[in-house]
């Protein structure tokens, strides 16, 4: 099955648009199925008759860093972030970090990522992952954008790495995936956990713990599309739009009214990634 004809599959529904308008802060529109200027904005229209007003495209790999670069300055609701994936750093040379450090310099890429370890996926040795990572944080320092964080099965490698180096001023862990006392090591540093539809699936107890500790200045939502959808769609592919599904599981966990997540969320993404400074494409 191709990329296209996955991302047409089952699709949940379009639900009612939330009270306020909400960011989804990493999304992959291309893996989605958005080839296109026409198809960015049909996915974004979709979004936004959901309340999702404005989202983060992300990109794992190279080609993906320029599709995100150039899909950002297609429609004023796209953003976008470049970094190339801990599973692909196997062969991350010079002229790769070249073009990184190239793209995330434009004026639509917002964030360094997603960067990170993953230790699930036997793709990239974990040495050649942790010099990438390295890497990609002395980049966002020097560039003065957030550092966008891919954490799978490697806690506490990740957050000794960070010790190393010094973390950047901002730092996002994607589809935060840790226990409530890494969560609280993360909250303590002043960093930002950012929650997928995971959030919301029904076996994710110590998720559920974590989304409730949170400060509500720092979280932001996300949907990982096409992947993670939400509760009770989990399994089929997902698109931005999905990102409001979430929205109302966290604040059920929270037991807060959806417009205070929304609204939290909107205004963490605007200050995380400095949305309102950002030139129109």
């Amino acid at each position: 099955m191709s990329k296209r004809e996955q991302s047409k599959r089952e699709l949940p529904p379009i639900p009612e648009p939330l009270p306020v308008p909400a960011v989804d802060s990493h999304t992959h529109l291309d893996a989605c199925g958005a080839e296109n200027a026409a198809e960015v904005a049909a996915m974004a229209d979709r979004a936004e008759r959901a309340g999702i007003a404005r989202m983060v495209t992300v990109a794992d790999d190279l080609a993906a860093a320029r599709w995100a670069a150039q899909a950002s300055t297609w429609d004023s609701r796209i953003f976008a972030a470049v970094a190339i994936h801990p599973t692909r750093t196997k062969d991350f040379g010079e002229d790769e970090k070249s073009e990184v450090e190239r793209l995330v310099q434009e004026d639509r890429v917002v964030a360094v990522g997603e960067t990170g370890l993953d230790y699930y996926w036997d793709y990239s040795p974990p040495a050649a992952q942790q010099e990438a990572f390295r890497w990609h944080i002395d980049l966002a320092k020097r560039v003065g954008k957030p550092l966008m964080i891919h954490d799978r099965d490697a806690h506490e490698d990740v957050l000794r790495i960070l010790d190393e180096e010094g973390a950047p001023d901002t730092v996002i862990f994607h589809c935060f995936s840790g226990d409530t006392g890494m969560a609280r090591r993360c909250v303590q540093a002043g960093w930002v956990l950012s929650f997928a539809g995971t959030v919301t699936f029904r076996n994710a107890r110590e998720l559920h713990e974590v989304a409730k500790l949170v400060p509500a200045e720092q979280f932001l939502v996300e949907t990982d599309a096409p992947y993670l959808t939400p509760h009770p769609f989990r399994g089929r592919p997902g698109e931005p739009y999905c990102a409001a599904y979430t929205v109302r599981g966290l604040a059920e966990l929270r037991k807060q009214p959806v417009e205070e997540v929304a609204a939290a969320a909107s205004a963490n993404a605007d200050r995380v990634f400095r949305l309102r400074t950002v030139t129109a494409g």
